[in-house]
């Protein structure tokens, strides 16, 4: 069973596991933690009714520790595997990671935020957004795909099906601070067949004046005012 006192002396696994360093952990542990006492209070029930018991009685579960917690969740994040699979790295069944999955999710976002690390999500404030501030307006904007359970409707498959992964797939768009290396905005999920671009079009982001936006084939003509948008392009000896 995967567990944080396992990977905390394997520097290299916890970030290929998180995405994160020991120190990038510790500091989101302390935040995260804040969050879990201020949304699930340890003097109330998971229904929010005052507690009967003190805290620690009764059964006990398999993610008892805060850093299991977090590890549980980012490890989620960071791989998106179907319920099952990732329950067994946890000791747990599929309804029991699916509980834990929608438990912890907001205690993450939430800690994030109090971090000034959450990506903005309304698409209108990405220019007065502080994680474009940070530094010179340099962004990358990209689509990003997850695999999904092929769906049982004919028109929902054909909706989902991504040509470019050949799987049933959800995508958002991204877009990344170059500079801080930070995810400035977190767009809609939306079907896998929709294109880059027409993704992009429909959120209408607000870009900060003067801003440069990398973009690679899949934004062929996206064009928003005011940005200096740039496109790599194939050298002669690759073409041939």
């Amino acid at each position: 069973m995967l567990t944080y006192d396992y990977l905390k002396d394997r520097p290299r696994e916890l970030l290929a596991a998180t995405g994160l360093s020991h120190e990038e952990f510790d500091q989101l542990l302390a935040a995260y933690t804040t969050a879990y006492a201020a949304l699930y209070p340890p003097d109330k029930t998971q229904a929010g009714k005052p507690r009967q018991r003190r805290v620690g009685a009764g059964a006990k579960g398999a993610l008892v520790q805060m850093t299991d917690k977090l590890l549980f969740v980012l490890v989620y994040q960071k791989t998106q595997a179907l319920q099952t699979m990732h329950g067994l790295q946890f000791g747990l069944s599929q309804p029991q990671a699916n509980y834990w999955i929608h438990h912890l999710l907001p205690v993450l976002q939430q800690a994030l935020a109090a971090l000034g690390h959450a990506p903005e999500r309304d698409a209108s404030r990405v220019a007065d957004s502080t994680l474009v501030s940070e530094a010179v307006p340099a962004l990358v904007i990209d689509g990003t795909e997850r695999r999904r359970q092929r769906p049982k409707d004919p028109d929902r498959q054909k909706v989902h099906y991504s040509g470019k992964k050949k799987a049933h797939t959800d995508k958002n768009l991204v877009l990344v601070n170059e500079a801080t290396r930070k995810v400035v905005y977190l767009g809609p999920t939306v079907p896998g067949n929709t294109h880059d671009k027409c993704a992009a079009d429909e959120a209408s982001i607000a870009y900060p004046l003067h801003a440069t936006l990398d973009k690679d084939t899949g934004f062929q003509g996206y064009e928003p005012p005011g940005v200096l948008t740039q496109q790599p392009k194939k050298s002669p000896e690759a073409k041939s």
